[in-house]
């Protein structure tokens, strides 16, 4: 027996608005049948569904799962993304492998690194 990864869940206190938001990011359809307290994100390509559950009390601090995401354009990405109301958290490079890691509007950390092989 197996498993297979069919979500991504953020826990938000605006599920509706951060869920918007991530459609944008991952020209994604959004899925909101369950109403405001469960929205979905279903990305225009491959990749898992990601969904936002609306709480009254996120967890704090520093997210322990992230998400990490690719882009031929790396640099242009990355100010695509600061200007759509991401926030700039650090530049790496380790290894020949640079990446960035930013937050979306709630705050998530996530990594854009260039194309994964």
């Amino acid at each position: 027996m197996t498993i297979s990864l069919g979500m991504i869940t953020f826990d938000t206190t605006d599920a509706p608005t951060l869920a918007r938001w991530w459609a944008r990011q991952t020209d994604g359809r959004l899925d909101d049948a369950m109403g405001d307290g469960f929205v979905v994100v279903h990305p225009s390509g491959t990749g898992p569904i990601l969904g936002f559950q609306q709480v009254e009390d996120p967890t704090p601090g520093k997210n322990r799962i992230h998400l990490d995401l690719s882009a031929s354009d790396h640099d242009a990405e990355i100010e695509r993304l600061v200007a759509e109301g991401a926030t700039f958290v650090a530049r790496h490079e380790e290894g020949g492998w640079r990446w960035v890691v930013l937050t979306d509007p709630d705050g998530n950390q996530f990594c854009l690194s260039g194309p994964h092989g």
